[in-house]
Parts: structure tokens; C-alpha cells; sequence
């Protein structure tokens, strides 16, 4: 609880992945993938309960095992590959106010595959939606040396602009503005908006997170590059 509002975490790890087989169970660093999500769930001193929504036994009991709560199987219909976040929360939140009489004014998506993310992140972003009145507040990561002329796509063999023409001559850095993108470590929305199907409402808020916390698992590539950092962080050699 912060200022007398109540905040429900909802990790989010259905059973199959396209990209990477047991994705949200596999090793990182010797440790399953979800674990980490849920060691920063935890750690956060504002979240009043969170839970697993899953619909995969093996990721249900390894969960219960690292201490997270997986009071329901979710149901099959949000646990296909087009299934999308907002849905899930909702079901959590309605399963929580008819099997619990538990309800909440803000809810979280955390997902497994942004292992990076601590507790402190959570805990900021809590802060932050409550201290700025928003309705929602996004962790987001600064991109580096990006800017939209230099978005191209190829036709015919020939480099055309996407959005914008580039000139006769390639944007200079310091020329660029500063350009953001969601890193999905934490999505954090009133309960009010997001009944309404809304993820971000009217006023969504950003958290910045650095480009080491931001890694997010999609790839095998990204698999293998957060395996190394996080045993570089575990042996001590790396601290972020």
C-alpha cells in the first residue's frame, strides 16, 4: 500500500513460446527465468499481493517454489499467442473480488522476461502514479543514436525513407532529439482505466529505466546475452 491505495502485481507466464521452448521456466544463470520476477515482486515494499497467472502447471508449481502466489489456472482462451495482457489483469481482477473480496486501485503487469527489473523499479513507478495523479506509468528506456529520418525501408533493392526524408546527409547526434520506447518491465494502470480495456488512459507517465535493466527476452540472441550478464552480476564481476 502507498498513500492508502492498494496495488496488485500480475506476472504474466502462459505455458507456450514460439521464440524460446519453457521460455518462462528456462535457466538464466542457474536460476528459472520467472524467479527473478518474482524476487523483485517480493522486494517491492507497495505491492500488496501479486500472483502467477498461468495456465502451465510446471511454471505454477516452480512459481509456488520461489514463494509466488498462483491462486487460479488461467483460463485457456487468455492463454493462446494472441492473447493480450489487459484481459489477463482483468480476469485476475475479477477472480480476486469474487474468490477473495479483495480489490484494488492499481494493478501491474510484470513479465518474466524482463529479469532485470528490481524491486526499487516496481516501488518508483508506484510512487510516481500515485505522487503525479496518473493513470498510468510505463518503464521506458532512452534509445541511443535514433531518430526517425533515419528509419528506412528497402524496395527494389533501393533504400527509401520511411516517415521522413533524410536529406543529402545523415543526421547529426547531436541534432537528434531524444526518443524513448516502452521496455515492458513494468506496466502499471489504474483499475478503473483498465476495466475500460485501456492499458494507458489519459495521462500515462514515464519511468526511465537504463539500457542494462531494459533487456527483454523475446530471442534466443536475447536469451544468451542476459545468461551472460546476469552471471557476470551473480559473480560480482557486474553491478547495474
Amino acid at each position: 500500500m502507498y498513500k492508502n491505495k492498494k496495488f496488485l502485481g500480475v506476472i504474466t507466464a502462459r505455458g507456450k513460446s514460439k521464440s524460446i521452448p519453457k521460455k518462462n521456466i528456462k535457466k538464466l544463470a542457474g536460476e528459472p527465468l520467472i524467479a527473478y520476477t518474482i524476487k523483485a515482486a517480493k522486494g517491492s515494499k507497495y505491492l500488496d499481493y501479486f500472483l502467477v497467472s498461468t495456465d502451465d502447471r510446471e511454471i505454477a508449481e516452480i512459481s509456488k517454489r520461489y514463494g509466488a502466489s498462483v491462486p487460479f489456472t488461467r483460463p485457456k482462451k487468455l492463454a493462446t499467442s494472441k492473447a493480450k495482457s489487459v484481459p489477463v489483469v482483468i480476469h485476475a481482477l475479477d477472480w480476486l473480488k469474487a474468490n477473495k473480496k479483495k480489490e484494488y486501485d492499481y494493478a501491474m503487469i510484470l513479465q518474466p522476461t524482463s529479469p532485470f527489473r528490481t524491486a526499487k523499479d516496481i516501488d518508483e513507478c508506484i510512487k510516481k502514479i500515485v505522487d503525479t495523479k496518473a493513470d498510468s506509468v510505463m518503464s521506458m528506456v532512452k534509445l541511443s543514436d535514433f531518430s526517425l529520418p533515419k528509419l528506412k525501408k528497402i524496395k527494389d533493392d533501393k533504400i527509401l525513407p520511411w516517415v521522413k526524408e533524410e536529406g543529402k546527409r545523415s543526421a547529426m547526434k547531436h541534432e537528434i532529439p531524444e526518443v524513448y520506447k516502452r521496455n515492458t518491465a513494468i506496466y502499471l494502470t489504474k483499475t478503473s482505466v483498465i476495466r475500460k480495456e485501456d492499458l494507458f488512459g489519459r495521462i500515462s507517465r514515464p519511468y526511465i529505466m537504463p539500457p542494462e535493466r531494459s533487456i527483454d527476452i523475446n530471442t534466443p540472441f536475447d536469451f544468451t546475452v542476459a545468461d551472460l550478464l546476469m552471471k557476470a552480476i551473480k559473480r560480482k564481476k557486474l553491478k547495474i
